[in-house]
């Protein structure tokens, strides 16, 4: 049956490396776009515009903008296809990126920052999509992994790019770049772009309403988990450069050398989480099974070294040990959290799921981004910065063991949910 979603013909099932490629570079991009910004508020006349209390508020713009698309950019793309569905993403969050260029307060780069993650937030059930149409089960944590490796690759390359950009023609002309590699991506998808076999008017017909996926235990946890666990990435993501000016005085040149080093470590937890999974399948454990010990164990590597951070004597080795450490247990558990959905919802209702999922992943970001600037900005003046970020390390590691908890005890079987099948039957006789 696999074999009939990723093509009977032996030219499709070669083809589904350049696919997954294109979701790679869509992802690459995707962070590109996402973190550019981060890092050029953090020194110079953008830091200056913008102070840590309205950072976090911004960040909060984009994770509002997250969440209202998360509600229904999975829906809409289970309706319309993926090759639609992914290219207006991609218009959407590259026009917002190229915008960055025009701005000149932080209420527009608010503004900004909310538009793209309007656009941004359809990547992951886009993508989870298009892995679903062209891979089988057996192969998906490795494909998950490995399109999700571009949220690592993009933020190893970011730093360094932004940075020698930045310095040689301006921050302006940075949020130029970016847009231009986006819209070469927009063109080659729509030209290249396919739906394996025959399958894609169905893919376009059978969509799970909101509320009956919500009457499950599965979809329900999961949304709750991706609260807590998705902000400590982003954590991770938009506050690196930030941390490393304030508490080492880091220069934007030093940044770019620098902050890239926990997104290589990353990088390798998108492919030894998925392969790890695909390994322990491989030797006879249950697919549900292999999926929660890689789960379990992913969430264990992100919470310990967030816990422990604030009671080890700080050093920049140290500090960029902890966002390594960190940033591997997420990509990791990110491959397998990817490959998890199609395990137990019907196969035309996987992004549509991702994105309820992934409101969770909004709102907490929305809570935590500005919780974090609040804390930071009144901890440091009261204290200090190293002070401030310790707040910021505990917070984060508790909500790593709250995602912990949820995943192993409360979010239910990793099986095939009967009850959304049996819907999705029902509806087919109907």
């Amino acid at each position: 049956m696999d074999n009939q979603l990723v093509g009977a013909t032996q030219k499709p099932l070669k083809m589904r490396w350049v696919m997954i490629g294109f979701a790679f570079l869509a992802t690459v991009l995707n962070y590109m776009h996402r973190l550019s910004f981060n890092y050029l508020s953090s020194v110079g006349d953008l830091r200056d515009l913008i102070s840590d209390e309205a950072f976090g508020y911004i960040g909060s713009c984009f994770f509002i903008a997250y969440t209202l698309s998360n509600a229904f950019s999975g829906f809409v793309i289970d309706k319309i296809g993926t090759k639609v569905g992914y290219s207006l993403c991609m218009l959407i969050w590259n026009t917002a990126g190229l915008f960055h260029a025009l701005a000149r307060s932080p209420m527009q780069f608010g503004a900004v920052r909310f538009f793209l993650g309007v656009g941004e937030a359809g990547n992951w059930p886009a993508a989870l999509k298009l892995t679903r149409e062209w891979f089988p089960a057996k192969e998906r944590s490795t494909a998950s992994g490995i399109f999700n490796m571009g949220s690592a690759f993009g933020s190893i390359i970011v730093p360094p790019l932004v940075a020698y950009i930045s310095l040689k023609y301006g921050w302006k002309n940075t949020f130029v770049f970016l847009a231009v590699l986006g819209y070469i991506w927009l063109i080659a998808f729509w030209l290249i772009y396919h739906t394996p076999g025959k399958k894609l008017k169905k893919d376009k017909s059978r969509v799970i309403p909101f509320k009956v996926l919500f009457r499950t235990r599965f979809v329900t946890m999961f949304t709750l988990s991706k609260f807590f666990i998705d902000p400590i990435w982003y954590f991770v993501t938009f506050w690196i450069g930030r941390y490393l000016v304030d508490v080492y005085h880091f220069n934007l040149a030093q940044i770019g050398w620098y902050a890239m080093l926990p997104f290589i470590v990353a990088d390798v937890g998108n492919l030894l989480g998925g392969y790890f999974t695909q390994f322990i399948i491989q030797k006879g454990v249950p697919i549900a099974k292999a999926r929660r010990i890689s789960l379990g164990a992913s969430l264990g590597i992100m919470a310990l070294p967030l816990l422990a951070a604030p009671f080890i004597p700080f050093s920049p080795v140290f500090a960029l040990g902890v966002f390594s450490l960190v940033g591997f247990g997420y990509t990791s558990y990110n491959a397998n959290s990817l490959a998890l959905v199609p395990d137990v919802v019907p196969k035309d209702s996987t992004a549509s799921v991702w994105g309820v999922g992934s409101v969770g992943t909004g709102i907490g970001g929305a809570v935590f981004q500005a919780l974090s600037g609040v804390i930071l900005m009144k901890v440091a003046v009261s204290s200090s910065y190293v002070v401030g970020y310790n707040y910021l390390f505990l917070g984060y590691g508790v909500l790593a063991l709250i995602g912990l908890v949820i995943i192993l005890f409360l979010i239910g079987s990793f099986q095939k949910n009967q009850y959304l099948h049996q819907y999705v039957e029902a509806a087919d006789k109907a």
